[in-house]
């Protein structure tokens, strides 16, 4: 930057610069010679001359640098990269660049004695004369952003930064700085966009696992769903099994019971019929022969009463509704001793112990031994058998163990195609009351039927 002359330069200097300038013209025009005092003036005056010309000369110097200094700062102030505006305590425009003009869409020379909140949107100009009164009530810069519309109504944001410039006495005014941020805007409404977008995905990530989630319990759900109804149908298909086999053995009973009745009870009966025939013809001719008929036919009516009375009991036993089910069980297991030639042994409870089961669990304890003891004859081939009864703590245990052959219990209880009605209809008594039951065999020692029962309050053991 050119240095400024110094226009207050010491009046000595200038004299002695106009002097030798003087001087220096004299010797090139050499002027005649006059008196004293006419040369002095004359040189006075020539001398003022020099000194208003160089004046003259400094001044256009000074002039010259000061406009191309101006017409710099001009370029500077107008086409700086921001609007400047010089505005009042009501707003009013006063100066503007051209920068300010192109952010506001109309000629510089229209903008001057203007409003600036007037090219505010509705919404911004409460918040720009908030910031205007606070510009001047308040010291040092003061910052705030709006929105602008131009003159084709287009918005932009703009960030306005200002300082009070007039004080005292004089109208108060401020510089103020108005920078477009239009596209920080967006650049932030954008940012705010991806992070509401980047929130989404982690929350749609979320849901998608979250969604995995409930579709693999789904699938497990119907697996194990799938399970149990697979284990539902081949229990439906095992009852079903069992079902026929009870019918088919209830078939086969009712065809063994009719056959006894017909060939034991039946002839019984026919041969009493035929006694009492006889009797009847031959009743006056002789008293002792009908005596002894009648005692024949006293004989055969026992016979057939014993027949009906060992019918009955091998469907219900009398004894374990009268007596209780040690009794019935003493009964029978010496009677299928007996007849089954077996060494057959009761042991654990005596006459004195007592306990509380209901009807249904008593039935259920002698059907397991009764059903236990035929299999026995039926497949074991055994020799001995020891039906124990032990009380444990809230229910009663019965074992039924003999010394017979072994067999492979799950094959048994899995395969239909094998015989084991006996052991599945005394699994499902002893299950029906609540009870557990259990199967063990093993070669060289046996089979033992374990069958445990809760004790609740019904009639005594």
């Amino acid at each position: 930057m050119p240095k400024k002359p110094n226009l207050s330069a010491d009046a000595d200097e200038l004299r002695r610069r106009a002097e030798g300038q003087l001087k220096r013209q004299r010797r090139k025009t050499a002027p005649p010679r006059t008196d004293a005092d006419t040369q002095r003036l004359v040189h006075e005056l020539q001398v003022h001359q020099v000194e208003l010309e160089m004046q003259n000369a400094e001044l256009l110097e000074a002039r010259d640098q000061m406009e191309a200094m101006l017409e710099k700062y001009t370029d500077l102030y107008d086409f700086a990269p921001v609007g400047y505006f010089s505005i009042d305590e009501q707003g009013v425009i006063s100066e503007v660049n051209l920068t300010g003009a192109a952010l506001l869409g109309v000629e510089r020379s229209r903008l001057i004695g203007r409003r600036l909140q007037h090219f505010l949107s509705p919404t911004s100009r409460p918040v720009f004369l908030a910031f205007l009164e606070k510009i001047f009530a308040e010291p040092g810069k003061q910052v705030c952003e709006a929105s602008l519309l131009n003159k084709s109504g287009t918005p932009s944001w703009v960030d306005f930064q200002a300082t009070p410039a007039g004080s005292g006495s004089e109208q108060k005014w401020c510089r103020l700085a108005v920078s477009d941020i239009t596209a920080l805007k967006r650049a932030e409404e954008a940012q705010r966009r991806m992070e509401a977008l980047d929130a989404a995905n982690r929350e749609l990530k979320r849901e998608i696992v979250r969604r995995k989630a409930v579709e693999a319990a789904l699938k497990k759900s119907e697996r194990y769903a799938n399970r149990l109804l697979a284990q539902a149908l081949g229990l439906q298909k095992q009852l079903q099994h069992l079902s026929h086999r009870i019918l088919r053995t209830q078939e086969d009973e009712r065809k063994r019971i009719s056959r006894e009745l017909h060939d034991d009870i039946a002839q019984v009966l026919t041969a009493i019929s035929f006694h009492l025939a006889v009797l009847r013809k031959e009743g006056a001719s002789d008293g002792k022969d009908l005596q002894r008929k009648i005692v024949r036919t006293q004989r055969l009516v026992e016979k057939s009463v014993n027949i009906v009375h060992e019918f009955a009991s091998q469907l219900r036993p009398p004894a374990l509704d009268d007596l209780g089910l040690i009794p019935a069980l003493h009964s029978y297991v010496n009677d299928f001793g007996k007849r089954m030639g077996l060494s057959v042994q009761l042991t654990g409870f005596t006459r004195g112990r007592t306990e509380l089961l209901d009807s249904d669990k008593r039935t259920v304890l002698y059907r397991v031994v009764q059903e236990a003891l035929i299999n026995v004859a039926k497949h074991a081939k055994a020799s001995e058998v020891t039906v124990s009864i032990r009380k444990l703590r809230g229910a009663i245990c019965i074992e039924v163990h003999d010394d017979g052959k072994s067999f492979d219990v799950r094959e048994m209880l899995s395969n239909r195609r094998r015989k084991a009605l006996g052991l599945l209809g005394m699994r499902e008594r002893v299950e029906m009351v609540g009870g557990c039951f259990a199967v063990k065999s093993s070669p060289g020692k046996g089979t033992t039927i374990r069958a445990e029962i809760p004790v609740g309050n019904g009639t005594k053991v």
